[in-house]
């Protein structure tokens, strides 16, 4: 119970966490800085966006894979 709370309290605070991310390549840049800055915001977040679903296709086979060899 006790490692749950931990896991749980960690993914709140991450989520509250919030900073400034840049995640584009250079040809991406380069189109941003023609569009002007509202739509280059917009697409840095789309960027973003399209990162998140990797990350939680592997999180949740991670945690399949975790819980299926727990000893628990």
């Amino acid at each position: 119970m006790k490692k749950c709370l931990t896991l749980f309290s960690v993914i709140i605070i991450l989520l509250f966490i919030h900073t400034t991310a840049n995640a584009q390549c250079s040809m991406c840049t380069k189109t941003a800085q023609q569009l002007g800055e509202k739509p280059a915001s917009g697409l840095n977040s789309g960027i973003l966006y399209l990162m998140i679903a990797p990350f939680a296709i592997v999180g949740v086979i991670s945690y399949r894979w975790w819980k299926g060899n727990s000893n628990v």
